[in-house]
């Protein structure tokens, strides 16, 4: 932390990370919330906001769950992406629905996303998409999840939005963290994070 600013940071010169990495609140496990934070990400950078999530296996600051996505070439900002589970729910531009698993067909990871997700509307063109996101510059993120439904957005913009039936699979309510991803050197910072809990 340094002036107000959440750092997380790969250095050329530091050993690289072996695994996926969190910095995790420790102020509950919220179920329905708006959160909002300033972020600004290096070009090489890959990070996100998890959520509803759960710590993962013995690893010590890893979790498992929906992870609203940022990273430095803005291909994934804003997606939701669900970590060490079901993979990708919605890409950027997407609104979609996760059905309830059926005897014939409970889903499965294919191509990095998840196999069930329906496709209920499109939410902006590749060029508006482009145009939400300032490059290199702070921007603000916005995850409202509230029951089972789960709104990303940049710069007021909605980005992505899961209706998340899965009983088997979603979750309800889960830690928070922000994420430093295995890969080259990157730096990622979070401003003016806050939090209100829905009723």
């Amino acid at each position: 932390m340094e002036s107000g600013i959440l750092i997380g940071e790969i250095k050329a010169d530091a050993e690289p990370l072996k695994n996926n990495t969190f910095l995790i609140w420790k102020g509950g496990e919220p179920g329905d919330f708006v959160l909002k934070s300033g972020f600004r990400i290096s070009a090489d950078g890959n990070s996100g906001i998890n959520y509803r999530s759960e710590r993962f296996g013995n690893l010590p600051y890893a979790l498992k769950g929906y992870q609203a996505d940022i990273d430095g070439r803005h291909l994934y900002t804003g997606q939701n992406y669900e970590e060490r589970n079901r993979t990708t729910l919605a890409y950027r531009g997407q609104q979609t629905e996760i059905p309830n698993p059926t005897a014939g067909e409970s889903g499965a990871s294919k191509g990095n996303a998840w196999s069930t997700l329906i496709v209920r509307d499109t939410l902006a063109t590749a060029t508006q998409l482009a145009d939400a996101v300032k490059v290199g510059d702070w921007n603000e993120i916005e995850i409202v999840a509230k029951g089972n439904k789960l709104s990303h957005y940049i710069n007021g913009k909605l980005i992505s939005e899961v209706v998340d039936n899965d009983k088997q699979h979603r979750k309800q309510s889960g830690l928070i963290g922000v994420q430093v991803h295995v890969g080259p050197p990157m730096k990622i910072e979070y401003k003016d994070m806050k939090i209100k809990i829905l009723d």
